[in-house]
């Protein structure tokens, strides 16, 4: 029987750390070719809600054969509690979706599930992957004001695709929202990946800036995760996936 490629693919110490402390900081850079991930970020459109941030999403899931497939169109739903921007909170945001030169590259297939995996995602189990970030002058924050936060879903993980001429943008962890018990303080540099069970912990990033002023900053990121608790997102989810298998938390 032929080895499983993706049996190897998060070292042991990274499902450890996922089980014991809820939090596992790794890379994947030598699992993809990043310098060709980074090219998707360049026709990214305009978050429509986010001022100065670029955004494409799109909603994935295993089949019951183990491949990738795309589940086609559903907005995003954060619901108040676990989002505390006024532009983003309670409302469907809308974005274009993943290009089809993206989703269909070896390296994004095999990444998507390897994630899956690592979390022990079932067919139908709908995933949200995203490529965002922002670019320009001055500071920023790419958090628009939500500050320590969760996302409302039970697996969270964010890799970083580019970091150029950047100040700031620190990555937190904390057990509580107020920020009063701190558990890791870390840059996240391109090709690390920061895996989290989002229900159990909060995270924020600091603003960012321009290490050299003459010159613009940029920082990209992916982000994947699911199994929502945000009931929100969950009965849009539903609306538009009916076969989906949502968490029943």
């Amino acid at each position: 029987m032929p080895a499983d490629p993706l049996a190897d693919y998060w070292a042991p110490e990274v499902h450890d750390a996922l089980a014991h402390g809820d939090w596992a900081l790794t890379e994947a850079r030598s699992r993809l070719d990043l310098a060709a991930w980074q090219g998707f970020t360049t026709d990214l459109p305009r978050d429509p809600y986010v001022n100065r941030r670029w955004k494409r999403m799109s909603w994935l899931a295993l089949d019951e054969a183990g491949g990738v497939q795309d589940l086609g169109h559903c907005p995003m739903a954060q619901g108040g509690a676990f989002n505390d921007a006024d532009s983003m909170a309670d409302r469907l945001r809308y974005y274009e979706p993943l290009s089809p030169a993206f989703l269909e590259r070896a390296d994004v297939l095999a990444f998507v599930r390897a994630w899956a995996r690592l979390w022990g995602f079932q067919p139908n189990e709908p995933i949200l992957m995203q490529i965002t970030g922002a670019r320009g002058e001055g500071r920023i924050d790419p958090l628009q004001g939500q500050g320590i936060h969760a996302d409302g879903c039970k697996a969270l993980s964010i890799l970083v695709l580019s970091r150029r001429n950047v100040l700031g943008a620190d990555s937190h962890l904390y057990e509580d929202k107020a920020g009063s018990r701190p558990l890791v303080d870390t840059t996240l540099m391109p090709g690390d990946i920061l895996h989290l069970r989002d229900d159990r912990l909060f995270h924020s990033v600091d603003p960012l800036a321009q290490l050299d002023p003459g010159l613009p900053f940029e920082r990209f990121v992916i982000i994947i995760n699911g199994r929502f608790v945000d009931d929100f997102q969950n009965r849009i989810l539903r609306r538009h996936f009916p076969q989906a298998v949502l968490d029943r938390h």
